[in-house]
């Protein structure tokens, strides 16, 4: 865990960056930001060895919330709305929302944007929770994936729905059940978020799907594909035939033959993070795979980039809130969870991160913050849209490694 204050101090400043560059609120410490990051602490990036599981008997936590009104809250860099004001003589960054609720509850939240990739923060944390001790953390956000896998290995305390009554009511239906997660027994979402196809209306005609952006002739060179394996194998198992929340490995193997075919014939430029934001501005790329709140952040400066939902289907995904085991500021915690699923809390963090909402009743909301935003279907998408998109299949460590390993192996990663 990065408890040093300047190694904390240095993922500020590296977040503070890469927003000033526009570039993405959740991914950008995937690319050069990691780099950096890696440099500035040898040894954090990927440390540890693979943890042991744990239960509610063999990991028992004490809640001090009572008596502590402290919070250690862990979150993406950007991934939170902010405003820079003057305090003290000088500029200072502060989250409104947050402040807001420090202000109404009394809690203290010492928040940190230091996870920085769903693997890098495994490999921070994996050593303490494998040995049931303190992360020095009471929340923390990762994505499904990487929460299941945490649920699994029984690393996180169950929350309790009775003191968050907003996400018991406000929980929009369609995250209600999870496969991982069927009864959000151990997470809410944060924000979730869609994958499908950008396109520069500008540069080609409309791309209407992963069968168009793989294999149109007039787009060969011009096209680049996600660097994580969930993302693009969703796509390549729903192009196979497969479905990507139940296949075997066999379907998994066409599914990457197909990926390794299209791969060889040059139609794909790179493999990317979030750098075909970049790509796709500039012109170096006509049509991608990209992430929905990318591609709204990317509206505001071009109108011509434009977001497709592929006809093959969207992959949807969800970033968690989760306590760890030995955090000892649950019941705050879930304070924190209950205020941000108050509709107008959420429309608020909604209009600053551009993601998906899951909070009912926010999108009424946010018509009092910005219309334009209340309209956009890539933050209040509608049951039309959301009927055909997809999660991927969960799978044991050893197959998400050997998986991962098959598909680096073709994305040169």
């Amino acid at each position: 865990m990065p408890t040093d204050p300047a190694l904390r101090n240095e993922v500020a400043r590296l977040a503070r960056q890469a927003g000033a560059a526009g570039v993405s609120r959740r991914r950008f410490l995937g690319g050069a930001g990691l780099a950096a990051l890696a440099v500035a602490a040898p040894g954090l990036v990927g440390c540890g060895t693979q943890g042991a599981r744990q239960t509610a008997d063999s990991c028992v936590s004490e809640d001090l919330s009572a008596t502590e009104r402290t919070l250690h809250f862990s979150n993406w860099p950007l991934y939170i709305d902010e405003e820079e004001i003057r305090r003290g003589g000088q500029r200072v960054t502060v989250f409104p929302t947050l402040e807001r609720f420090q202000a109404e509850s009394g809690i203290t939240v010492d928040y940190v944007a230091d996870v920085n990739s769903n693997a890098e923060f495994f490999g921070v944390v994996r050593n303490q929770l494998a040995d049931c001790q303190p992360t020095g953390r009471d929340l923390f956000v990762l994505t499904d994936y990487m929460a299941r896998r945490m649920v699994e290995l029984g690393w996180l305390q169950a929350l309790d729905m009775s003191r968050m009554p907003n996400v018991e009511a406000n929980l929009v239906d369609s995250l209600r059940s999870p496969s991982w997660d069927a009864d959000r027994t151990y997470s809410v979402p944060w924000q979730t978020g869609l994958t499908g196809i950008a396109y520069n209306a500008k540069l080609t005609g409309e791309v209407s799907s992963f069968e168009e952006l793989l294999t149109r002739a007039d787009l060969k060179g011009k096209v680049s594909l996600l660097s994580e394996m969930q993302d693009t194998m969703i796509f390549m198992l729903l192009m196979t035939g497969a479905d990507p929340e139940n296949f075997n490995d066999d379907e998994f193997e066409t599914a990457l033959e197909r990926l390794k075919e299209v791969t060889a014939s040059g139609q794909i430029r790179r493999f990317t993070g979030n750098e075909y934001a970049q790509d796709l501005s500039k012109g170096n790329i006509v049509a991608c795979e990209a992430w929905s709140g990318d591609v709204i952040q990317l509206q505001f400066d071009n109108p011509d980039i434009k977001f497709v939902a592929p006809t093959e289907g969207l992959s949807l995904w969800s970033d968690n809130l989760l306590v760890p085991n030995r955090a000892t500021h649950k019941s705050n915690a879930e304070d924190l969870i209950n205020f941000y699923y108050q509709p107008d809390v959420a429309a608020e963090l909604a209009a600053w991160v551009n993601y998906i909402c899951p909070v009912k009743g926010a999108q009424e909301a946010m018509l009092e913050i910005d219309p334009e935003l209340a309209e956009n279907e890539l933050i209040f998408p509608s049951d039309e849209l959301l009927a055909n998109s997809h999660g991927f299949m969960s799978m044991d460590q050893a197959t998400e490694r050997r998986y991962q390993q098959l598909f680096s192996e073709v994305v040169g990663g």
